[in-house]
């Protein structure tokens, strides 16, 4: 009897097991397919809330658009909503109607009474001011409008620039910091694109500071960086590398060529960089079909307030390219820098040290 109830009850106490273990599983299976779906929730909102793509201003449009300064303001010229706006300081939009070719006048939104706006031309492709009434705004030339890199003139010769930074010393820091673990970004994908420009003379400068054209992050950075290009397929883009690590003697060859006036385009050496952490990245879109890149409120390493990721100016398509780009990175753990569109820095740079590797000892 006992031995028959013992037997008994081991068979109830396996069959509750059994039970127990189906409703564990079953509950488990349950909850990671809601996790999944949240996931996947989580990436179709994001993408959901990306404003549709707009169409690109006409091109006789993208003439007219630009900075005009008088001696007590400036304007801004810009294509928002395929309407041509003016954009002031406060900020406000004025829409503008079409006239003629270089006549336009105001919205009932208007600053300017019945005034009308003259662009002024001298036989060039884009206006050289434009009128308001009495009042003349002249354009101002940001940039290379040929669609050249933007170029300063160095306040040293390369060769000198050089000799001053490989003899100087990086600043020292205290801290325990996580081992650098440079990845090469080229391993990573075939699809993501490279224009190290500091590999050739297509810079800011004019000059080669990288021997090899290599981009390199650290790790997590890196798989960040894939993502964020993963990402960008399902709006038909992927992304290009302009620059990521660096070493410091070339951060300091930057501060000691720029002008003081544009300093806050480059990194104080004093500091480091974040790219000298490995844990920067200078990058734009290109178009998955055609393989061209995308256009911008202004080219890479333009030092002008069209860099900067808050400017109102340009298209409306532009800046949406710009703000797609914003978006894909900061769901990786990426801050744009506020001067410069293109740059990011990631959540993780104060845990690296500053590097001074060359890109040869790096892939020694």
């Amino acid at each position: 009897m006992k031995h028959g109830g013992t037997m008994k009850g081991g068979k109830r106490t396996r069959v509750m097991k059994n039970r127990i273990g189906c409703f564990i599983g079953w509950f488990l299976a349950i909850l990671l397919l809601q996790c999944a779906g949240s996931s996947a929730g989580i990436c179709q909102t994001q993408a959901s809330q990306i404003a549709p793509k707009p169409p690109d201003a006409p091109e006789q449009w993208k003439n007219l658009i630009g900075v005009y300064a008088s001696s007590h303001d400036t304007i801004y010229v810009a294509e928002r909503e395929t309407q041509l706006v003016l954009v002031t300081k406060k900020p406000q939009h004025v829409k503008l109607t079409e006239y003629a070719h270089n006549l336009f006048g105001f919205s009932k939104e208007r600053l300017f009474d019945d005034t009308a706006l003259v662009f002024n031309w001298d036989g060039n492709l884009r206006p050289q001011s434009m009128t308001i009434g009495a009042v003349s705004f002249q354009r101002l030339i940001l940039g290379n409008e040929n669609g050249a890199s933007f170029r300063i003139e160095p306040l040293k010769p390369a060769d000198e620039l050089r000799k001053i930074a490989l003899a100087a010393t990086p600043p020292k820091e205290e801290g325990n910091f996580s081992k650098p673990d440079l990845v090469d970004l080229s391993t990573l994908e075939k699809t993501i694109k490279f224009d190290i420009r500091y590999a050739t003379t297509n810079n800011f400068v004019g000059e080669k500071f990288y021997t090899q054209a290599k981009a390199f992050l650290q790790r997590p950075a890196a798989e960040a960086v894939l993502q964020a290009h993963r990402w960008l397929r399902q709006f038909g883009f992927g992304l290009l590398i302009h620059d990521a690590y660096r070493p410091w003697y070339v951060t300091r060859m930057f501060w000691d060529a720029t002008p003081d006036d544009k300093k806050i385009f480059v990194a104080d050496p004093l500091q480091g960089s974040r790219h000298n952490r490995g844990c920067a990245v200078d990058l734009t879109l290109y178009d998955l079909n055609t393989g061209n890149q995308v256009e911008m409120t202004d080219g890479y390493d333009e030092m002008s307030e069209r860099s900067y990721s808050s400017f109102p100016g340009g298209t409306s398509l532009e800046r949406w390219h710009r703000d797609l780009l914003g978006q894909a990175m900061s769901m990786q753990g990426f801050t744009v820098y506020q001067y410069e569109w293109w740059h990011f820095d990631y959540k993780d740079w104060k845990q690296y040290p500053i590097g001074t590797k060359t890109f040869e000892e790096i892939s020694e």
